[in-house]
């Protein structure tokens, strides 16, 4: 017993240091445990190894490891076909007219979809939402970004899937011989306690974090319009721009692209253009748009598309190019390139490198000339797309330079129904009871990877390897912690130490002990370490095991004071430009009040006596 608590107190000590990496710190707490009760065999009276090799490896198959591993590809499937983004989409498109509001609905969104999806890739979707609106409104991003990761993190509370956290809080349960927790069975009590801090990061947090300038602002150009492409948009039977009309000389149905020339036949319209001219099939639009622009526009409609990008789209279209995944992606004309003083037309570069040239981008001027038409410089950037086969080859070709940085996975829209099926489906199946939800999850996966919303490279990708080692060596300890007493021994000091006091008291120190620890923690590792403790503690109080669970579920949730405490803080930390002491100082606050909730709301709601004993 005093070996494992040693080794608890050690993993703690090095997964809060963070010098050696998490992944290396797991393996090496799983080794110690194997070599010593190999030559010191916990023995059950019978002769058998109470924690031998199967028992202490058993967290690589663990039921609830296996469905984060699952709901992560089916997450991954969402974003990938745009799913995610359609629904930023309609944010900033309902919101626009009162960037204020389009925030909150943002914070809101984010919320929301975190309670069913892995929240890191929605923290990566809305990040330039929430710059792009707190530039309008004239605030500093950093005034939101910690608040877009809290509101991520606030809505993991509210359901089982909403977090890895909650899962392994549930699969701990079943080691300990005990029912999981259901779908929704905490979903009262996690609202309650999201809906109080998502009040504190709309109304306080903001004023507690530094008004830094973006990088973006200090090094954009002047007019903010950021890196420009020119494009050339050819206007199918099938488009929605058809009958659009210039308003105020813009356009509405391309958001934040600018039309130079309207080609029509051999005439050629050039702005300002006349409030009755209409779009119409076959119209050639020479545009300049960010990457950002041109591609969206491009995804909400595909009637724009080129003849030879729209098969890459369309469903009953080319099967391989349907299935290949498809890569957006940046290549520079160097000095002494062939391609120098050619346009496209005349190099054939769709035949030549089997990738389509969505735009060109020039840094010395802007060109109001058909982009086929535009003879290539030394320093011209080419915005291709094509087969991912297709855009490594560009690395060998002397007469361009593929941009490492620029290579992005293109969404494919067209999976975008299927894979919100599917979603809502294991979402369905597993809240009704008709499937557990690592069943319902593991379908979903190989759903996803089936219909084509995403390649087996892709879903392999989606799996976080720091998510197994960490979880199997927290499992590891806490298996030893149980059968060697240790959970027993730590609930009954802190009992002895409490002595007296009612159970709403006990639970309410014990939340805030997780939720210090998982500031300095991994919120995983701190879920499965302190359920045993927890459940421990209820068993010799005389309550509900599963009250003790959940306020271990709802204080590892709590990771706001520290940037590595979640892996969205992390992802905000960059555009924010924060210091660790920014966490601090808005994150502490918020963990106070949770505390404060949750010790006021849990004990009426689960009716705890407030006599001691």
């Amino acid at each position: 017993m005093w070996v494992v608590l040693a080794l608890v107190v050690g993993s703690l000590v090095f997964y809060g240091w963070e010098r050696i990496s998490l992944e290396l710190t797991s393996m090496t707490i799983i080794a110690i445990l194997l070599v010593f009760f190999h030559l010191m065999p916990l023995d059950d009276g019978a002769g058998n190894n109470l924690l031998g090799a199967d028992t202490l490896m058993s967290g690589f198959a663990n039921p609830a490891l296996l469905t984060v591993l699952a709901l992560l590809v089916v997450g991954q499937g969402m974003v990938l076909t745009g799913g995610v983004s359609y629904v930023a989409g309609l944010v900033t498109e309902h919101g626009g007219k009162n960037p204020g509001v389009a925030i909150l609905i943002g914070l809101l969104a984010v919320m929301l979809l975190s309670a069913f999806l892995n929240n890191t890739p929605v923290v990566v979707i809305f990040i330039p939402i929430i710059q792009a609106l707190s530039e309008r409104i004239q605030r500093s991003p950093s005034a939101l970004m910690i608040p877009l990761s809290y509101a991520a993190i606030l809505g993991g509370m509210t359901t089982l899937i909403g977090s890895s956290t909650n899962l392994l809080v549930s699969s701990s349960l079943i080691e300990l011989g005990m029912p999981a927790l259901e779908f929704f069975e905490f979903t009262v009590i996690g609202t309650v306690l999201a809906l109080s801090g998502f009040a504190y990061v709309m109304l306080v947090a903001p004023h507690l974090l530094p008004a830094m300038a973006s990088m973006r602002s200090k090094l954009a150009a002047p007019d903010g319009s950021g890196k420009q492409f020119i494009a050339q948009i050819t206007v199918g039977p099938a488009s929605l721009m058809i009958g659009s009309k210039p308003v105020a000389g813009f356009f509405k149905n391309l958001p934040n692209v600018t039309i130079q020339m309207i080609v029509r036949r051999e005439h050629a319209d050039l702005p300002p253009f006349d409030e009755n001219m209409e779009i119409r099939p076959g119209d050639v639009l020479v545009v300049a748009a960010t990457r950002k622009a041109l591609t969206e526009a491009l995804q909400k409609d595909l009637g724009l598309l080129h003849a030879e990008a729209a098969a890459v789209y369309e469903e009953g279209g080319d099967e391989g190019a349907n299935r290949a995944s498809q890569l957006l992606a940046e290549v520079m004309v160097p000095p002494g390139s062939r391609l120098i003083g050619f346009n496209l037309e005349q190099i054939g570069f769709r035949y030549q490198y089997k990738c389509l040239v969505l735009g060109i981008q020039r840094r010395s001027r802007m060109i109001r000339t058909q982009m086929t038409e535009i003879r290539l410089e030394a320093g011209d950037v080419l915005l291709v797309q094509g087969r991912a086969d297709d855009v490594e080859a560009l690395r060998v070709i002397r007469d361009v330079v593929l941009l490492e940085w620029s290579t992005r996975a293109l969404p494919r829209p067209f999976h975008a129904r299927r894979a919100a099926f599917i979603f809502l489906g294991v979402i369905a199946v597993a809240a009704t009871g008709i499937l557990p939800i690592m069943v319902s999850s593991f379908i979903g996966a190989g759903l996803m990877i089936a219909s084509g919303a995403l390649n087996l490279r892709q879903a392999s990708r989606s799996i976080d390897r720091k998510i197994v080692l960490l979880v199997a060596a927290a499992l590891a300890l806490g298996n030893a912690l149980q059968l060697t007493g240790g959970a027993s021994f730590v609930a009954t000091q802190m009992l002895d130490a409490l002595s007296g006091a009612p159970a709403p008291v006990i639970l309410s120190l014990f939340f805030l002990v997780v939720a210090v620890f998982t500031n300095v923690l991994s919120n995983n590792a701190c879920a499965v370490l302190f359920t045993p403790i927890g459940i421990g503690m209820a068993q010799k109080l005389g309550v509900d095991p599963h009250i003790f669970a959940i306020a271990v579920l709802m204080a590892a949730n709590c990771s706001f004071a520290s940037p590595v405490g979640y892996q969205t803080n992390l992802l905000v930390m960059g555009p924010g430009h924060y210091r660790f002491v920014d966490f601090l100082r808005a994150g502490t606050p918020l963990i106070i009040l949770l505390w404060i909730v949750f010790s006021l709301f849990a004990p009426w709601y689960y009716d705890l006596p407030m006599s001691a004993g």
